[in-house]
């Protein structure tokens, strides 16, 4: 992947936005549990960031996904996972499929409003007893006049209480699993609609998460996404910009950890000299640094192919495997440095450590993506 002077300058804006915007509130929004959404999004839009890759005609800078990487790893840099996850939702999560295979109509009365930054996006996907198993999800939205009418229940849904608009999975017809769901665009202001309290997470403080519940909630057929019955298949595409997403969002985000351990381990002082003079502390660092150049490499190449049409469902499952496993071992490595004050809730890798272990989870846990990966090498047991 080439990087341009439109790519640095991208970087440069969202740097600056995130230490102006962000990054001085991050503490306060981690005790209250929740951020601006509205807020914060409505300042993104205005500097148009929330619609890198989107179509032009909706508000969109109509830039390829390389672009929309740069700007996903500067996320990394905030020093809340749930923030950045909660403008990721927004960008690479509820909106890939409406972008692609929305009507026009349902594009310029929602999708603009969310690249600039005017509403709140959510994907409803995940279900109590479904998470990385989307083909179970049990919720169904059934044809009554020109409506679907919806009944079922949504978990562990990011930006949920603030919200305007869910892109929802649900069961439209009663064929096989993969081919009778569709995606629909529901609003969560229309009757029916209900929210538990705000789920009391490990990690990820600032972004409130609840379950949805859905009691014979009526919307219109128009906001169907695309063709009805193809919901699986959108759903595994817009899967992809999540995982890359994941992926490129935790590069910086390791390095924050591994940069202030670097100067923790310097400034202080055991037996003499600093920690840092210890071999075994400078070469693991060193260590570490590599493996996240690694999966950056992995990453950027992922997404050359993914702007030039290739199927990079395995790389792309790849590097969220790699991204999951890595952050973990970074950041707990990282805390062992800091000694005492690395078991503190308020350190800062402390907090990625709690942060982080969602990415081995969300999106397709570790072994839905090992399964994918054997899928693609030919090596699940019955298959050639």
């Amino acid at each position: 992947m080439i990087l341009t002077e439109e790519h640095s300058a991208i970087r440069q804006t969202v740097a600056s936005f995130i230490d102006k915007e962000i990054n001085p509130h991050c503490d306060e929004w981690e005790k209250e549990g929740i951020f601006p959404a509205h807020e914060l999004f409505k300042k993104m839009g205005n500097l148009g960031l929330l619609g890198i890759p989107k179509p032009t005609e909706y508000g969109g800078m109509g830039l390829d996904y390389s672009y929309q990487i740069v700007f996903s790893e500067e996320l990394g840099r905030i020093h809340s996972g749930g923030v950045s996850m909660g403008i990721g939702v927004q960008t690479d999560m509820s909106t890939p499929a409406l972008a692609k295979f929305g009507s026009d109509e349902l594009k310029r009365d929602y999708l603009t409003q969310a690249i600039a930054g005017e509403a709140v996006f959510s994907i409803a996907v995940s279900e109590p007893h479904a998470g990385s198993d989307v083909a179970a999800i049990k919720t169904t939205a059934r044809k009554d006049g020109d409506d679907y009418v919806i009944n079922g229940t949504k978990m562990w849904i990011t930006n949920s209480t603030q919200a305007d608009f869910l892109c929802l999975l649900a069961n439209t017809g009663d064929g096989p699993a993969h081919t009778n769901k569709s995606l629909i665009l529901v609003p969560t202001s229309t009757p029916g609609i209900s929210f538990s309290e705000r789920l009391d997470k490990l990690g990820m403080r600032s972004s409130d998460t609840a379950q949805i519940f859905f009691d014979d909630v009526r919307v219109p057929q128009r906001n169907l996404i695309g063709e009805e019955g193809m919901g699986f298949t959108y759903q595994m595409i817009q899967f992809q910009e999540e995982r890359l997403y994941a992926a490129a969002g935790s590069l910086k985000a390791m390095e924050y950890c591994i940069d202030t351990t670097i100067d923790y381990t310097r400034e202080r002082q055991a037996f003499g000299k600093s920690l840092l003079d210890n071999q075994v502390i400078h070469f693991r660092l060193a260590e570490l640094q590599t493996e996240v150049e690694a999966l950056r490499a992995l990453t950027y190449d992922a997404v050359e192919g993914y702007i030039n049409g290739v199927d990079v469902t395995m790389k792309a499952s790849m590097a969220k495997l790699k991204a999951g496993r890595l952050v973990r071992e970074v950041a707990d490595s990282c805390l062992q440095y800091w000694g005492g004050m690395g078991y503190m809730w308020d350190n800062p890798v402390s907090r990625a450590w709690r942060d982080q272990r969602l990415c081995s989870i969300g999106g397709g846990a570790d072994e839905v993506m090992l399964g994918i990966i054997a899928k693609k090498m030919g090596i699940l047991p019955g298959r050639k």
